[in-house]
């Protein structure tokens, strides 16, 4: 179901224009969010490996240089946001681990787009490409955080795992 709403939100997202190149807002991050608190490391990895997987195939960017953006972008995140949410516990809202998980993001890619794309121009776009992440990363960490407080579906969800 989670991965199917990562889907969900990654063509949303894709219908939306691009305020800037290369700059999604990470609405199809809010499950893998959401996971953290629910799923083991490998489930919230698995998950992540169907949401990248399905981003290429909606966008058509599985055999580019995008994908590459994408998976590395993504298990950076992913990783920094396990290892945030292990590291500092109930005292990190998922604001905070979704800020981590942007700037992580954000940074693989700008490292990426250094090596393989652009060269050491790239870092000219880096402090607005990180400021940007650092903004979205809050409003989807922002969004998650009420969604685990307010959604009556996810209680459910919860005290069914809980048991």
């Amino acid at each position: 179901f989670l991965g199917a709403t990562c889907l969900f939100f990654a063509t949303i997202e894709y219908l939306f224009p691009k305020p800037f190149p290369f700059f999604r807002l990470g609405l199809a991050n809010l499950p893998v969010i959401i996971s953290l608190k629910l799923f083991s490391p490998s489930y919230v990895l698995l998950l992540v490996l169907l949401k990248v997987l399905g981003q290429g195939l909606i966008n058509g960017t599985l055999a580019s240089y995008v994908f590459l953006f994408s998976l590395g972008g993504s298990f950076a995140s992913a990783f920094v946001m396990l290892g945030s949410q292990k590291l500092f516990g109930d005292r990190i809202s998922l604001v905070g681990i979704s800020v981590f998980g942007a700037i992580a993001s954000n940074t693989v890619q700008i490292f990426l787009s250094v090596r393989f794309i652009f060269g050491l121009s790239a870092w000219v776009i880096a402090p607005p490409f990180l400021a940007l992440g650092v903004a979205s990363g809050f409003a989807v960490g922002l969004f998650a955080q009420k969604f685990w407080q307010q959604s009556r579906w996810l209680g459910k969800v919860r005290e069914t795992l809980e048991r």
